[in-house]
């Protein structure tokens, strides 16, 4: 059995989304951020790690579209929504990846995403935005859902790659971090773990 250390070259894959308030990382609000770790089992198949998810605070000046809001659906000024700011939710969600880092010996965490450097853009600003010094993620690598999907499936949208791979999707629960994490990394998992049972055919 290859230890997860092993596949990709020293990296553990970490599921990231994020919902904002338009699409320019430095100037528009974070307003969702959810993770999920990939873990190897025993026979060294990939599987989702449970996902943990935080509401979060626009920073002081944020930028808002009304379009994103119309799109993801968030309510920033909900009384009821339990958000925290943004150095809170970074430590609450990158503590444990960092755990898992020496847990498996990885090196790094690379970021998978569904059009993954829009996601690693917003991750890294709120990193720097807050100076938060101990940013288990590689600063620029990813894997990108929509390429392996667009390879595997030929589809590159994250509903239509998750129903080319047998996978349920509910198009109500859709544009929720944890909801898109959470079939990002099913999908990153089947898409994976074809290729090592195609390998295994060979």
């Amino acid at each position: 059995m290859m230890p997860i250390a092993q596949r990709f070259r020293g990296f553990l894959p970490v599921v990231v989304d994020v919902e904002t308030g338009g699409f320019h990382a430095a100037s528009d609000a974070l307003l969702e951020l959810a993770v999920c770790v990939i873990q190897m089992d025993d026979a060294g198949w990939l599987h989702p790690a449970e996902v943990q998810m935080h509401h979060i605070e626009p920073f002081p000046g944020a930028n808002i579209e009304e379009a994103a809001l119309e799109f993801n659906g968030i309510r920033p000024d909900h009384p009821l929504r339990p958000a925290v700011d943004e150095a809170t939710a970074l430590r609450s969600l990158l503590q444990p990846i960092r755990q898992e880092l020496r847990d498996t010996g990885c090196k790094r965490a690379v970021l998978v995403g569904h059009n993954a450097h829009f996601d690693l853009g917003f991750l890294n600003a709120v990193i720097a935005r807050v100076g938060y010094k101990r940013n288990p993620f590689h600063p620029f690598s990813c894997f990108d859902t929509a390429t392996l999907g667009g390879l595997a499936y030929g589809q590159t949208v994250l509903a239509r790659a998750v129903a080319a791979a047998g996978l349920e999707w509910d198009k109500n629960r859709a544009h929720s971090a944890a909801y898109d994490t959470e079939r990002t990394a099913s999908l990153f998992c089947t898409i994976v773990n074809r290729w090592r049972h195609l390998q295994d055919l060979e």
